[in-house]
């Protein structure tokens, strides 16, 4: 599928809810259950998804936008949300989720992108050239992949539980 920021906001508009549907009310066992050492709980996908909404899409859309390629992205700490989410409820998290993105979803927005804006350039700090079309798309990709590593790291407390039936759920063998 090629590119169109409309098909794009309807995974990112949905995102929050999709969240809040699947953990909110949840016990803890289930919320921060993970898969093992160096593995992220939902509770911590949540707070890693609060941190990208405030200091990597937008942000590094605006540089593209006002700078191009002269100003590199400020590399993403993908672990600096374990401290801003210190003493948070779930719900909290959530809650603050959904703000920041549909604060940024508006943001996005409002700067009324044209087809052509989307081949502007921008530099990352690993990956070197990337464009605003590949940033947007990856926002989407990055929204379902922690979906799934959600589901998943949900589905692994069950691992031992389903028995003989493990054969047949591949989330399990992920």
């Amino acid at each position: 599928m090629d590119f169109q920021l409309e098909r794009a906001l309807e995974i990112l508009q949905r995102t929050p809810a999709t969240l809040n549907t699947m953990l909110r009310g949840l016990s803890e066992t289930w919320t921060l259950a993970n898969e093992g050492l160096e593995t992220w709980s939902p509770y911590d996908v949540v707070g890693h998804l609060i941190h990208g909404e405030e200091t990597d899409w937008i942000p590094r859309l605006k540089i593209i936008l006002e700078h191009g390629e002269s100003r590199p992205f400020e590399p993403f700490d993908r672990v600096a949300f374990f401290e801003k989410s210190k003493g948070k409820t779930l719900n909290e998290l959530l809650d603050t989720f959904a703000l920041l993105r549909a604060k940024n979803l508006q943001t996005l927005e409002a700067r009324n992108l044209k087809p052509n804006d989307f081949d502007l350039k921008g530099r990352h700090p690993a990956l070197d050239v990337v464009t605003l079309r590949q940033l947007l798309a990856t926002w989407v990709v990055h929204d379902l992949g922690h979906v799934r590593q959600i589901a998943r790291a949900m589905a692994k407390q069950y691992t031992e539980e389903v028995g003989p039936w493990k054969a047949y759920l591949s989330i399990l063998e992920e």
